[in-house]
């Protein structure tokens, strides 16, 4: 009896993660705009994706953690600047922060629309460098900063993101004319 060679996939356990992470995101944001995150199951979500429940389970807990993926992977481009420059400007990196939500607006009205802007507090938060392990004073400070632009951010989403990125650093400079 002939033995057959086993069939390997052409794609490395690598790629075919980013695949499994690529297709899940997309089908959740799919799923999105036509209903809130609680309606979605991750069965449906799975079939939307083309992709098996093991596949999820093994990268995710919750759908929820799909989107903070994605966040962090829309932060991390501007975050690299932030963090590899010393002497950053503070105001600088805001405005950057403004002008990423401004550049994927379609997808933080999206979370927004869905009540799930507070996936942004955590991130926001590491962006900051809070850490409760921290002195009190610098936990306390970092936490502060990081709830004030959570603030001002959540407010602008629900403002249906009237004002731009440079009015809105502008503001926070104490400049009321709006502009950079």
């Amino acid at each position: 009896m002939e033995q057959k060679g086993k069939s390997v996939s052409p794609f490395s356990s690598e790629s075919r993660n980013a695949y499994v992470l690529e297709h899940l995101t997309d089908a959740l944001l799919t799923l999105l705009a036509e209903k809130p995150i609680n309606e979605i199951s991750i069965s449906e979500l799975c079939n939307v994706a083309g992709v098996g429940r093991t596949s999820f389970y093994r990268n995710f807990e919750t759908k929820e953690e799909i989107l903070k993926t994605h966040i962090t992977h829309l932060f991390r481009s501007w975050v690299n600047e932030w963090e590899n420059i010393p002497g950053f400007p503070l105001d600088k990196g805001i405005y950057q922060m403004f002008s990423h939500f401004e550049m994927n607006r379609d997808f933080y009205s999206l979370l927004n629309k869905r009540g799930l802007v507070y996936l942004l507090k955590d991130i926001i938060l590491d962006l900051c460098g809070f850490n409760p392990d921290q002195e009190v004073i610098a936990a306390y400070s970092s936490a502060y900063v990081a709830f004030f632009l959570y603030g001002w951010i959540e407010v602008w989403f629900r403002r249906g993101m009237r004002e731009t990125a440079d009015e809105l650093a502008s503001y926070l400079r104490g400049n009321v004319n709006g502009t950079r």
